[in-house]
């Protein structure tokens, strides 16, 4: 059986380092999505969406094991685009008007057929309540600005103004949406060292 580690063979998306922001170039990738509104921290929307996005990802990764591709792959990590209908409401203090499209990157060896049989497989096993609001999307953001940031949620702001100080002293511009990757498992780590990769696609 083959073994794929995909964070690995994408280490310049996954990888970047704390110390600095660097600038990068995002391919098209498949994604998993859901979309919502409301504050993460309190919104079942948003528990249901992080739910059934994990299910149906590894319902998808052991049909992969198990069936004729045999291939053996970790799950992508949960990324989420956060933005606001009024950005001036986008703060940190008051996350109600916050919408969001939560994903999970899919490797490109997985097809639509496979993905379309998890999603039906999770539904009749399981049924979660977010499973009707699940697409599949290609997604392309280009070229981007990104730093790790390691730390609890609340305290981002400092890294993200970095992060557009950069862009701005590029003679650039922040375009689209501000996109977070989350690397650690919040259940179990310190939010003292949980890491999430911050990106901001630019031109």
């Amino acid at each position: 059986m083959e073994k794929v580690d995909l964070k690995k063979e994408l280490k310049h998306l996954y990888q970047p380092s704390a110390k600095e922001v660097v600038q990068i170039d995002v391919p098209t990738m498949n994604y998993l999505m859901v979309d919502g509104e409301g504050d993460p921290n309190t919104s079942q929307a948003y528990s249901d969406a992080v739910e059934v996005l994990f299910m149906v990802s590894y319902s998808i990764k052991f049909m992969v094991k198990k069936g004729a591709l045999a291939i053996d792959y970790g799950v992508m990590p949960l990324e989420g685009l956060w933005w606001a209908d009024d950005m001036s409401k986008f703060t940190t203090s008051d996350k109600s008007n916050w919408k969001w499209t939560m994903m999970i990157a899919q490797p490109s060896f997985v097809t639509r057929e496979i993905i379309e049989r998890a999603i039906v497989d999770v539904k009749k096993k399981k049924n979660p309540t977010a499973i009707s609001k699940l697409r599949l999307e290609a997604f392309s953001e280009g070229r981007c600005a990104q730093i790790l940031y390691i730390g609890h949620f609340s305290e981002e702001g400092p890294t993200i103004q970095r992060l557009h100080r950069f862009i701005a002293d590029c003679g650039c511009k922040p375009i689209g949406k501000h996109h977070e990757i989350y690397l650690s498992d919040i259940r179990k780590a310190d939010p003292e060292k949980w890491k999430t990769i911050i990106r901001q696609p630019m031109q």
